[in-house]
């Protein structure tokens, strides 16, 4: 009796110890690998395994990797496509909706499937994304299906990868590389709806406590030019005295620079009449920057001559000056003031671009 409990008692702990595994690397040889990245705010993120060429050379496309649909063999599947990786399923995630090659994709996680063929390859955007491997996928379970060519590849690539390129604000394109082929795909999100969904959300948390996030939530939708109504109230905020914004000239231009935009010139000349007084010799001299990106010619001249009138003989409201002065086609007044800013330039670096910025001068060349 007590010889039987032993070997019950030593059976019990062998099918435990049976159950536990250690940290190994992939079976076959295989790499485990993640890539990730950003598109606006939408983050895009891989997980895969890595098979090697290993010496297999013209034998990958068409044989280690079937053509289509096949029977793996084992598991629910009887027509499976392949898992795009190694061993586990590859699965990718989007933090936010997105647009693969135009058609829509909701948030989350998917099982990643390529249905491969030599011009033309289907991939597959699997709701199921923890099934190991490709042997219980089911068509029914599928969230995207979407057509895309092959490219041939100049250099053999030995491990397999994922690649992100051609990166947009809003856009980038994916690729599989493995061998001497690559299998793009084109990924687009729609930056400024997220975006703005996003600030109307962190605003409502502690981040909406402090004038700088109302300000850069307006600042943002004026350079987009879009949302400006919304924006001009955030602008209100950052300029209240709650969020301790009514003392900061940056708070007060981006109102008035909305208003600008809203097309209401009085109440943005009332604001920063307002405003200017506030501001450093930096802030006024990148505020006139501005404006001229805005193509506000004389608004900015005037900043520039205000600055200049409060900061005179300073390397940066010399320089203010004959960006002004050059905007509005008096080349005379900006070399003046151009060779006022020379001597008191803070570095050579900055020496040698005024010196070119001299000769522009002379040649009657606007410099902005």
């Amino acid at each position: 009796m007590r010889r039987l409990i032993l070997v019950l008692f030593f059976s019990g702990i062998a099918v435990t110890y049976a159950q536990i595994t250690l940290t190994t690397p992939p079976s076959g040889g295989n790499k485990k690998a993640a890539v990730s990245e950003r598109i606006g705010i939408t983050d895009v993120s891989i997980q895969y395994d890595r098979p090697g060429v290993k010496g297999r050379e013209g034998k990958v496309w068409g044989q280690l990797v079937p053509v289509g649909f096949t029977d793996p063999e084992f598991g629910s599947s009887k027509s499976s496509p392949w898992r795009a990786g190694a061993n586990e399923n590859t699965t990718i995630e989007f933090s936010t909706a997105v647009m693969i090659e135009d058609q829509p994709l909701p948030a989350g996680k998917y099982g990643f499937f390529i249905a491969w063929a030599p011009e033309e390859c289907t991939l597959i955007f699997s709701r199921n994304a923890g099934s190991w491997g490709h042997y219980f996928y089911t068509q029914q379970e599928d969230a995207l299906r979407v057509k895309v060519k092959t490219v041939a590849l100049d250099k053999s690539v030995e491990w397999l990868k994922y690649e992100f390129s051609d990166e947009t604000e809003n856009s980038a394109v994916i690729s599989l590389q493995w061998e001497k082929l690559s299998i793009p795909f084109k990924v687009k999100v729609d930056y400024i709806n997220t975006q703005i969904a996003s600030f109307r959300q962190e605003l409502r948390t502690e981040r909406g406590f402090f004038w700088l996030s109302w300000n850069q939530a307006a600042q943002w939708c004026l350079q987009h030019n879009v949302n400006l109504d919304e924006a001009l109230l955030w602008s209100d905020s950052a300029t209240s005295a709650g969020f301790g914004g009514d003392r900061i000239f940056g708070a007060w231009a981006t109102k008035a620079q909305l208003l600008q935009k809203l097309g209401r010139p009085e109440d943005a000349n009332t604001v920063m009449k307002k405003a200017l007084p506030l501001g450093s010799m930096t802030d006024l001299h990148q505020y006139g920057r501005q404006l001229l990106g805005l193509k506000m010619k004389k608004e900015a001249f005037e900043v520039f001559k205000l600055n200049f009138d409060k900061n005179p003989n300073q390397y940066t409201t010399c320089m203010g000056l004959t960006r002004g002065y050059s905007a509005l086609g008096d080349f005379k007044n900006a070399l003046k003031y151009a060779n006022l800013a020379l001597p008191l330039a803070p570095d050579e670096q900055n020496k040698k671009a005024l010196q070119a910025i001299l000769e522009k001068l002379k040649e009657g060349k606007d410099i902005n």
